[in-house]
């Protein structure tokens, strides 16, 4: 896959096969902000620090979100070269660590402004537990129609553009795409339906809505009958018993 002019040519759909990395040091120095390390049931066990939860393959919150414009394409963006996380790579989606106390649908909000400058409230679509290249983590996806001006952070987006959904599905399987995102991807096509209205549009004031929760997305990740719903994120569950 390369790029001409902010569009997308299918030169190669190579797909290498994730494998665990190493983490190296400057990863884990470098991100000592604090999150609440959570369980296979998304349950809150402790505060540590994220590179504490990497180094030691904890489970961690991660919300992403899913930008598409009014025409429906999505918001495809590369990773700048000289950042420790997944330099120089492709992801459909954007996000971060989800940080104490907060839900996940507060914590889209958060990176969403961050990242893009985007004042909204994404809509939480799922979650699932993802292995993770690096270390696993529970990943839920948000999604969102932009209808503004984005002005990515260059610290965090070297380059971006609009794809429609055909571009996208090709560039998924580009070797130089975020592996993790991959099956976030998958899980996201997988869902039976996806009217337009489903989507938040984001606009320069946005209205406080109630939370709207979807259908998931088959799982593979249920324990038990009893926490099937919140493996499978009908809807963003959050518990609350971290000792501060």
């Amino acid at each position: 896959m390369s790029f001409r002019g902010g569009r997308a040519l299918l030169v190669s759909s190579e797909v290498r096969a994730p494998e665990a990395m190493p983490v190296p040091s400057e990863i884990v120095c470098s991100m000592g902000e604090l999150v609440e390390r959570v369980d296979e049931r998304d349950e809150v066990l402790a505060v540590v620090e994220r590179g504490e939860a990497i180094r030691h393959r904890w489970l961690h919150r991660i919300a992403t979100i899913v930008c598409r414009n009014r025409a429906g394409h999505f918001l495809v963006h590369r990773r700048p070269d000289e950042v420790a996380l997944f330099p120089g790579q492709f992801n459909w989606m954007l996000g971060g660590a989800v940080e104490v106390a907060e839900s996940y649908e507060e914590a889209a909000a958060r990176e969403l402004v961050e990242e893009l400058g985007v004042h909204a409230r994404p809509r939480f679509l799922f979650k699932f537990l993802c292995e993770g290249v690096i270390s696993p983590y529970w990943l839920a996806l948000h999604e969102v129609v932009v209808t503004q001006p984005v002005r990515p952070d260059p610290s965090e987006v070297t380059w971006h553009a609009w794809l429609p959904e055909p571009e996208l599905t090709d560039l998924v399987g580009h070797r130089d795409f975020v592996a993790d995102a991959r099956e976030a991807f998958a899980r996201y096509r997988a869902l039976s339906q996806r009217p337009e209205t489903r989507c938040t549009e984001a606009r320069e004031a946005v209205r406080p809505s109630a939370a709207i929760r979807a259908e998931p997305a088959p799982s593979a990740h249920r324990r038990d009958p009893g926490a099937g719903r919140r493996d499978a994120g009908v809807g963003p569950h959050r518990e609350r018993r971290a000792t501060r």
